[in-house]
């Protein structure tokens, strides 16, 4: 071995005995990735399988002195073949048994021939044409549109992520429901402290100082000279969880349809009560609103309510503890019959609407026995609301009018809209598209979800076309709208008995419409079971099964299909006389409509 190579191979052994092992190293772990591209079998080409049993090319070898070394002999192409015949391996030729070597180099060389065959070979290996993808199966379809509305639903959740919650203000006349909405807005910086001094000062003037709080709410001149609300007052604020509406409702029994309208779009009630003494007497007696709106705010779907005693600071009553449970004695057992579970559906609150105690802040000191949360910590602390934000587009219109274009607002029951969306109106069927779509703080929205409150622009129809009660849809999924049902009906007040051919009118979502009740069906008993012949009448507290007949097509449904189109009130001669919902509907073509 002459000197050189002795170097060579001491530096080999002197870099060889530096390598050590790390026994910290981290270990290596595999990871799948899901959303590798699945692998796809693909069948050889004949190029391929021509390239595969191509012969290999012959080794190099290398010789540090001595004799020339024999060269290796060629290994055997390996070929793996799917969905083919394997290819068979090239055997090796002679040239590959004799290569041509050079003596002075002592490196061994194909000769021209077998260099100008490889790349005549080479140049002749076209690479493989990718599959054509694979048909997808029913299956796979399903899976991609369920992963699309995931995608879908994930993406407005996002664009919508505090919750939108429509709370709705019920109540005797002058309980403070006003006042307490007045206040909540100043609390969350709705309205700005200039805005509220020049109420203040305005009320003052009008001699009506107290009320210039309820001024945020009741707007017009109407209502601020008498101070009765007469329409569901409407206003946004916000919190650091979630959004609301609210909606303030009228107090005196001449607004009751008004207040009808309100409580089908609210989620959530407020049932204030006076604690001033003889104004709870009054509007909890039988006539006064707060036992009348306690049961159709229930009849409208308001499945939680949080009864706010307020006035609470009032000289008649001073934070009495005494008071405050004389009226929790008094209006449990009363909401219970009503439907509510006192246990999960009903919270109380002692809170004073005008000097804001107990509404965004705790009571503290001015009620020592009460440690509970504040008004609108209860409300954030509720349970969050089953949207179907990917449900049948259900959008019932409450209010219209003409602002440089057709423009309709009501509460998203189900579905989501969006911007340049085609949209249906029923019962007319009118074919239009969504323009522009506004939020409850007037900002303009792309989109909107499920529980959320709009006014929205349409496109493609005219003012006059379009009634509140009927409702938006897509067209994919249109809504019921029938001029018969059978539904199930509990007779709150009537003044003797009712037989078939009695007229009232029915309240159904924002719909209101004269109806004749043509048929009694059914009594049932107090374990829900029907009386095998039809009853020849009913009274106060039975309830029957009915047929009801309308002079114009209204959009329902059964109410165990979508509860928000499918319970009722039944009101006449300005007092409720029935609450229902609707069983079955009755085909048009089979009924005869009513003069």
């Amino acid at each position: 071995m002459s000197d050189n190579q002795s170097s060579r191979v001491d530096d080999v052994a002197e870099k060889t005995s530096k390598i050590t092992l790390n026994a910290k190293a981290p270990a290596f772990t595999p990871r799948f990735n899901a959303k590798a591209p699945a692998f796809v079998p693909q069948k050889a080409s004949q190029n391929t399988a021509a390239r595969d049993s191509a012969p290999a090319p012959n080794p190099i070898s290398i010789n540090i002195g001595g004799a020339p070394a024999a060269a290796a002999p060629a290994p055997k192409p390996i070929s793996i073949s799917i969905g083919s015949a394997a290819a068979t391996p090239a055997s090796p030729t002679q040239a590959d048994r004799a290569p041509a070597t050079d003596a002075n180099a002592g490196v061994a060389t194909p000769d021209a021939s077998e260099k100008k065959s490889a790349a005549k070979e080479e140049a002749s290996v076209q690479p493989p044409k990718p599959a054509a993808p694979a048909t997808p199966t029913a299956a796979t379809a399903a899976v991609a549109a369920d992963d699309s509305v995931a995608d879908e639903e994930e993406m407005l959740l996002d664009e919508h992520f505090k919750e939108h919650v429509n709370v709705i203000f019920i109540g005797h006349v002058d309980a403070g429901k006003s006042t307490l909405g007045g206040n909540i807005l100043y609390l969350t910086d709705m309205v700005d402290k200039r805005t509220m001094e020049k109420y203040e000062r305005e009320a003052k003037e009008a001699g009506r100082e107290s009320w210039y709080l309820s001024w945020a709410l009741d707007t017009n001149q109407e209502e601020r000279a008498k101070g009765k609300t007469v329409e569901v007052g409407r206003a946004f604020f916000e919190t650091t969880k979630r959004r609301y509406t609210i909606l303030d409702a009228p107090g005196h029994k001449n607004f009751v349809p008004s207040m009808l309208g309100g409580a089908a779009q609210a989620d959530v009630g407020v049932l204030v009560v006076s604690a001033r003494k003889g104004e709870f007497e009054t509007g909890f007696e039988r006539g006064g609103q707060t036992r009348e709106h306690a049961i159709l705010a229930k009849t409208s779907g308001v499945r939680r309510i949080i009864v706010a005693i307020n006035k609470m600071d009032d000289v008649t009553v001073g934070w009495d503890k005494a008071r405050y449970d004389e009226i929790i004695n008094k209006i449990t057992p009363f909401l219970k019959k009503t439907g509510y579970n006192p246990k999960t559906d009903i919270i109380f609150l002692p809170i004073s609407g005008y000097t804001g105690a107990g509404v965004k802040d705790r009571v503290g000191s001015a009620c020592s026995w009460y440690s509970g949360p504040s008004l609108l910590e209860t409300l954030d602390g509720l349970e969050a609301i089953d949207r179907k934000i990917n449900g049948p587009l259900r959008i019932p219109i409450s209010e219209k009018y003409r602002d440089m274009g057709t423009v309709v607002s009501g509460k998203i029951e189900s579905g989501h809209i969006k911007v340049n969306q085609k949209i249906i109106i029923m019962p007319e069927k009118r074919t239009c598209e969504i323009s522009h779509i506004y939020g409850e703080n007037e900002t303009e929205e792309q989109s909107a979800v499920s529980g959320d409150n709009v006014r929205i622009k349409l496109r493609g129809v005219e003012e006059d076309s379009v009634q509140n009660g009927h409702v938006i849809v897509d067209a994919k999924n249109l809504c019921h709208n029938t001029v018969a049902f059978d539904a199930q009906l509990m007779i709150l007040e009537a003044k003797n008995i009712m037989t078939a051919g009695h007229k009232s009118v029915l309240h159904v979502h924002t719909a209101t419409e004269e109806i004749i009740i043509t048929k009694l069906l059914h009594k049932l008993n107090a374990k829900g079971q029907k009386s095998r012949a039809p009853p020849p009448f009913v009274k106060k507290g039975d309830a029957c099964i009915v047929r009801i007949e309308a002079a114009k097509p209204i959009c329902v449904e059964r109410f165990k299909d979508f509860p928000q189109l499918g319970r009722f009130t039944l009101r006449d001669e300005g007092k409720t006389i029935a609450i229902g919902k609707i069983l079955k509907l009755i085909d048009p073509a089979a009924v005869n409509p009513t003069a």
